[in-house]
């Protein structure tokens, strides 16, 4: 598709993989929708798109994990009179240890921001894209959402969905003129692992969010359903096939145990926190 002076709204782009849809859309000359918590970042990012690229750019801070968010988003489409041709639906978090550890509440906002976000943002936007018979959605799963992950159990199931939905609408509209497009990538080098504490749920050697996005954009252009960018990414993604569902989790699971012993099952009184494997809204 060609963004050139249409408008394109991508989620969590303060920093990782947002940042970068944001940056080479703006290369191809697409106007900007920024979404994230961070204002600040947003309009540093946003003064030095219009600058170096002279295209237009809004800044809508909004934490769309929040009920009624993306209503809200929305709304303020709307008044700014502004026709979404892409929308990036990429905001979101992971939790890392045993199910029962990690706090109820973030598990919740987990599910909100990677699951009921992405769902309520393509309910309201492509309705418009729908009536124009042009535009595009791109939803970022991950290589997580191929396969169960025991200690992060609640992301791959988000992202498992993600890809399902996804690749659902992709059918359903395949003759709209609307695309539909998951993006699945490894362990990405950005903020993703310094702000969870730990790098034990990075599995593998880690890309940079510049090729990432480059993949994606590439292969949104050429029709595809999906991408894994990585050969060996793409290859962990397939491996469960030849495998039993015990061996897989095994397998998986081996790589995902918490180093520091964390794994034994203990009566607690409440949720826990675990905040040094919290994190925040910074999806790559």
């Amino acid at each position: 598709m060609n963004i050139q002076g249409k408008w394109a709204l991508v989620t969590g782009a303060s920093s990782g993989i947002g940042e970068q849809f944001a940056r080479q859309l703006a290369k191809e000359g697409g106007h900007l929708v920024l979404v994230a918590r961070s204002k600040n970042k947003l309009e540093s990012l946003a003064s030095e798109l219009r600058k170096k690229h002279g295209v237009k750019v809004e800044v809508i801070p909004a934490d769309l994990g929040k009920e009624g968010a993306p209503g809200g988003l929305y709304r303020q489409c709307q008044l700014l009179n502004l026709e979404i041709e892409l929308l990036v639906n990429n905001a979101g978090f992971a939790t890392h240890g045993l199910f029962e550890q990690v706090s109820g509440v973030r598990q919740h906002e987990e599910v909100m921001l990677n699951v009921a976000a992405v769902v309520d943002m393509t309910h309201l936007f492509l309705p418009e894209m729908l009536r124009r018979n042009s535009g595009a959605v791109i939803n970022v799963a991950s290589t997580a959402g191929f396969q169960p992950l025991p200690y992060m159990a609640v992301y791959g199931a988000t992202k498992a969905f993600v890809l399902s939905f996804t690749q659902a609408l992709w059918w359903e509209n395949r003759n709209s003129g609307v695309q539909f497009f998951t993006l699945c990538p490894g362990a990405t080098d950005t903020a993703f692992f310094s702000v969870v504490g730990t790098e034990e749920a990075a599995v593998g050697k880690k890309d940079t969010p510049e090729r990432v996005v480059e993949v994606a954009l590439r292969a949104l252009k050429d029709g595809k359903l999906y991408v894994v960018p990585g050969t060996q990414n793409y290859i962990g993604t397939q491996i469960g096939r030849f495998m039993t569902r015990k061996q897989g989790l095994r397998l998986v699971g081996g790589m995902l145990r918490p180093r520091d012993g964390s794994t034994n099952h203990k009566k607690t009184s409440g949720p826990s926190d675990l905040a040094g494997w919290m994190i925040q809204e910074v999806h790559s």
